[in-house]
């Protein structure tokens, strides 16, 4: 574990609590209060999440691959209401069996692994089919002239936070065989212009023998 990672982990949370004042933490309570059966939460952080879940979540299970991460992350799930089973893993390679999981949740993550389209297969192979992914990821922007200043400054988005601002989230989610099912589009609060761009929503995993579009037939797409 690097010198870099420790201290992301450390500052995390003093480095996100203005953009959680300005209105994720309240996206989030939104996004997670659709989270029902058996939940996986990917790249669980340092647990800006648990607070969030409800009764109806009857297992739940969070990975994250940073252990600094994972140290603060082991605190707040055992002061959670509800039993938390936390294990150190990528998202990349998710040590559970195909369909294991009613529900997966990612939360500004699938802009920081290493592969994002395994990550996608992965979330899409642990998921039973019919299962819902709920995600809150920051984007690439829809125009052009702000998608090319993320690209300008990739670099520096990646040095503070470890992250890239500038990737085509939904599209991989589509060519992983997700079917989007609802899809807001909004802003990261308080957030530098080129990491602002963030979208909001779910996503169904395919059913074998029924077609991608016919799974969700009710759409609800806001913008």
């Amino acid at each position: 574990m690097s010198i870099r990672t420790r201290f992301f982990a450390a500052i995390y949370d003093r480095q996100m609590r203005k953009v959680e004042k300005g209105g994720l933490t309240e996206m989030r309570s939104g996004l997670l209060a659709q989270a029902a059966g058996t939940v996986l939460e990917i790249g669980g952080g340092t647990g800006a999440n648990l607070c969030h879940y409800g009764p109806q979540v009857t297992s739940l299970t969070v990975t994250e691959p940073n252990p600094s991460m994972v140290k603060r992350l082991e605190r707040r799930a055992q002061a959670a209401d509800a039993a938390v089973l936390v294990i150190r893993a990528p998202a990349e390679d998710l040590p559970f069996e195909t369909g294991a999981f009613d529900t997966v949740v990612s939360t500004l993550v699938l802009c920081g692994v290493d592969d994002q389209p395994r990550a996608v297969r992965e979330i899409r192979r642990v998921l039973r089919p019919g299962g819902h992914l709920l995600f809150l990821e920051h984007v690439r922007a829809a125009d052009e002239k702000a998608a090319r200043k993320q690209d300008r400054l990739n670099w520096l988005n990646r040095a503070v936070v470890l992250c890239d601002c500038n990737r085509p989230t939904v599209a991989t989610l589509e060519d992983g065989g997700f079917r989007i099912s609802t899809l807001a589009h909004t802003e990261l609060p308080k957030a530098p212009s080129f990491v602002r761009p963030t979208v909001v929503g779910s996503a169904v995993a395919p059913v074998a023998g029924v077609p991608v579009a016919a799974v969700d037939p009710s759409v609800v797409t806001t913008r």
